[in-house]
């Protein structure tokens, strides 16, 4: 993901002025879980389909809050709120969102309008694709997909927050899509971090989203170094 920097001609210009230069610099930080989250679910439905069932010895389950020992939350989607017409999206490479074991992989993706997603099926047997927006301008597509079958390939023109895709062959197979309109947003990895790459000086908000616990703000500035914002969550 690339931010605006500033040009080579502008900076010797600034240099030789005696004036300071306002470079890009990335927003870090880590968010916590505060509490225990409640159990994950074993997704029984998935035994009762032979297909599934046989690539699995025990049911899989859930996984609603990755946490780690010190509580670590992953899977917390990083953005500047309002920062909009800034997308670099066609010029990126597609994301993809795979369909492995009878369910999606993974079940969390974040990418820009314009940005292609690829849809793949690993499995040995039919799905099929359906993502159900509810922003007015992104289309609803319901596809079928056979084992070995090509990849699907769709975009969204309108950001919209956790799209949904599912398979309605197997009603248990989510996976969410958040769809920005600028390349400044980030997912919290195993370690609970994120970096918002090359953000451009001035003042933001940063909204951390959670699927299951919910949207927090905070205000930072970014100036000649990176800016820190972290967030803690707790457990409804």
């Amino acid at each position: 993901m690339k931010g605006a920097k500033v040009s080579p001609t502008v900076l010797l210009l600034a240099v030789l002025a005696g004036a300071p230069v306002a470079r890009a610099a990335d927003i870090i930080g880590t968010i916590t879980l505060k509490g225990t989250p409640p159990p994950e679910i074993p997704i029984t439905p998935l035994m009762d389909n032979p297909d599934c069932a046989a690539m699995y010895t025990t049911a899989p389950t859930t996984h609603f809050y990755v946490v780690g020992p010190k509580g670590e939350l992953a899977d917390v989607v990083v953005s500047l709120k309002g920062v909009t017409g800034k997308s670099t999206g066609p010029g990126q490479p597609p994301a993809v969102l795979d369909q492995k074991g009878c369910l999606y992989t993974p079940q969390l993706l974040a990418i820009q309008t314009g940005q292609k997603i690829v849809v793949k099926n690993s499995d040995h047997c039919l799905h099929n694709v359906h993502c159900t927006p509810t922003v007015p301008g992104n289309q609803e597509h319901n596809d079928a997909q056979l084992p070995g079958g090509a990849d699907l390939t769709y975009t969204f023109p309108k950001p919209e927050m956790f799209l949904r895709f599912k398979c309605d062959v197997h009603p248990w197979m989510f996976a969410w899509v958040s769809v920005f309109d600028s390349p400044y947003y980030a997912i919290t990895d195993k370690d609970g971090k994120f970096v918002i790459k090359n953000v451009p000086p001035g003042k933001y908000t940063v909204e951390a989203n959670h699927r299951k616990l919910g949207a927090q703000t905070q205000d930072v500035e970014v100036k000649d170094s990176d800016a820190t914002a972290n967030f803690t969550f707790e457990v409804k």
